[in-house]
């Protein structure tokens, strides 16, 4: 879910405060001065999605309780937080009855705004989490349930949506743990064959022998007026799922040809053939090109079900919707285990977003898991994370001798304190101890700023209270790569 946040009070003093605060804690805060112009900010189109609304309660004309009313019509899952007097408490917990998630007291201290924000977003992850599985286990999964930031995962399922609209075969390809699965149950969810069977088979599981009962059935396994069995009769007016349709066996590749070919399925050993109305999606983790070549895949049968390839990008190409995606995790896991968790920091997040995950998504949800299990606190930090933190950049892994105690007393444990120093952690002193001049400083904060906003040159400078003319002189002073070029494009603009 979006961690943009909607702060809506007629007050413009507050509006600033609020803005600053959610800045200050690492989200993209906009303002609306009215009831009205917040519904219509969350009505618009073409606009990022807002994950949280700030609502004040006394408001001209449409207050906060009448635009809780509306988004109660709407069936909006948005959470809101609601803003009130020390004398309105009250009117408070009546907008709670009516749908928002919790309320500040103005002015709102930061310690409290940051936990109502946090719990709020854990809140709508977990709805966003149950929600998500509901709709997988009851066929109707859509690609906004699988939508990101990322522009890679846009165009894949700017694909997908084009398949579901047609019967057409679909070939995803990706490697392990990229959810070709999940993928899969969307467009058969925003198909025609919606709410009808959705089946699936792990090719790579079928030995040579049985391959084909599996799939097309078995004369001996029904009688006369019997259901025949076999996947694709499983399958009949819904969508058949071939995982790793690489490792099918040969005699059950040739099977399969056919029944595309003729849309048609005769069980083994059986005389007359049943039509097969079944939508297929294929995945393969490997290039199923290099199966041909040497021999380990039909080449007619290739070119039968490579008619709608779509390539479900890698965790390390979408590094926009990792944040969002443990974030989703860590309010599931954290149900699941009965913790209270608020999230995951910044710091971690972080650290996540610049690991490769050689696993995906799998690899992601398991390191999430382990994290949530071993968390004390209020919250995922990066302690949590050590064999994640210990293979990226930066991120400095000690583990100290285990202080020495008596044999006695820990006679069957060991216990190993892991110390993780934070990269975005801008040291003060030199080597030899002596305090770094701020020049120094000032440009190392500038560089990490570029960095961190990927060359948003806007981004930077609001972030770092300057103007863009201050930031483009001091590149310039401090001889900063790239500043030259920055000029040039502050010059045209």
């Amino acid at each position: 879910m979006s961690a943009r946040i909607l702060i809506a009070d007629d007050d413009p003093i507050q509006r600033q405060l609020l803005e600053t605060l959610c800045n200050r804690f690492g989200y993209e805060a906009e303002t609306a001065d009215s009831g009205e112009a917040a519904l219509a900010r969350l009505r618009s189109q073409g606009l990022p999605p807002v994950g949280l609304l700030i609502l004040d309660l006394v408001m001209p004309g449409l207050d906060g309780m009448a635009v809780l009313a509306r988004l109660k019509e709407s069936d909006s899952k948005l959470p809101v937080i609601v803003e009130t007097t020390q004398n309105g408490v009250e009117s408070a917990l009546a907008a709670i009855r009516a749908g928002a998630h919790d309320f500040v007291v103005k002015p709102a201290g930061p310690e409290r705004l940051l936990v109502a924000i946090k719990n709020a977003f854990a809140s709508a992850r977990l709805a966003e989490e149950v929600l998500f599985f509901g709709r997988r286990s009851s066929g109707s999964l859509t690609f906004n349930d699988l939508a990101g930031e990322s522009a890679e995962m846009a165009r894949a399922l700017r694909q997908a949506e084009k398949a579901a609209k047609s019967a057409i075969p679909v070939l995803l390809e990706g490697e392990d743990g990229t959810g070709k699965e999940t993928f899969a149950r969307a467009i058969h969810g925003a198909s025609a064959r919606r709410g009808r069977p959705f089946v699936t088979v792990n090719c790579a599981a079928l030995s040579g022998h049985v391959a084909e009962a599996i799939l097309f059935g078995d004369k001996d396994s029904h009688g006369e007026g019997e259901k025949p069995s076999g996947k694709f009769a499983e399958a009949q007016g819904g969508t058949l799922f071939l995982d790793r349709i690489c490792e099918l066996p040969m005699n059950a590749q040739a099977r399969l040809l056919q029944a595309l070919q003729q849309n048609l399925i005769r069980p083994a050993g059986a005389k007359r053939s049943l039509k097969a109305d079944v939508r297929l999606i294929l995945a393969a983790r490997r290039n199923l090109i290099e199966r041909v070549t040497c021999g380990r895949f039909r080449e007619d049968l290739f070119y039968r079900i490579n008619v709608f390839p779509i390539s479900i990008p890698p965790l390390r190409a979408r590094r926009e919707d990792i944040a969002g995606l443990a974030e989703r995790f860590c309010a599931r896991f954290a149900a699941e285990e009965g913790k209270r968790l608020r999230g995951i920091c910044a710091e971690a997040l972080a650290l996540l977003a610049r690991y490769d995950w050689p696993g995906n998504l799998r690899q992601l949800e398991n390191a999430v898991f382990r994290a949530v299990v071993l968390a004390e606190g209020g919250e995922l930090t990066v302690a949590e994370f050590p064999q994640i933190a210990a293979r990226v950049a930066g991120f400095d892994i000690r583990v100290p001798a285990a202080p020495s105690a008596p044999a006695r007393a820990f006679p069957e444990k060991e216990f190993v304190r892991v110390e993780v120093r934070d990269p975005n952690v801008l040291p003060l002193l030199d080597a030899n101890g002596h305090a770094r001049p701020l020049e120094e400083l000032e440009a190392e904060a500038i560089k990490f700023a570029i960095a961190h906003y990927h060359g948003q040159m806007s981004a930077v400078a609001r972030r770092l209270g300057i103007g863009r003319s201050t930031l483009y002189r001091k590149l310039k002073d401090y001889e900063l790569a790239g500043c030259e070029e920055e000029q040039q494009l502050a010059a045209s603009a």
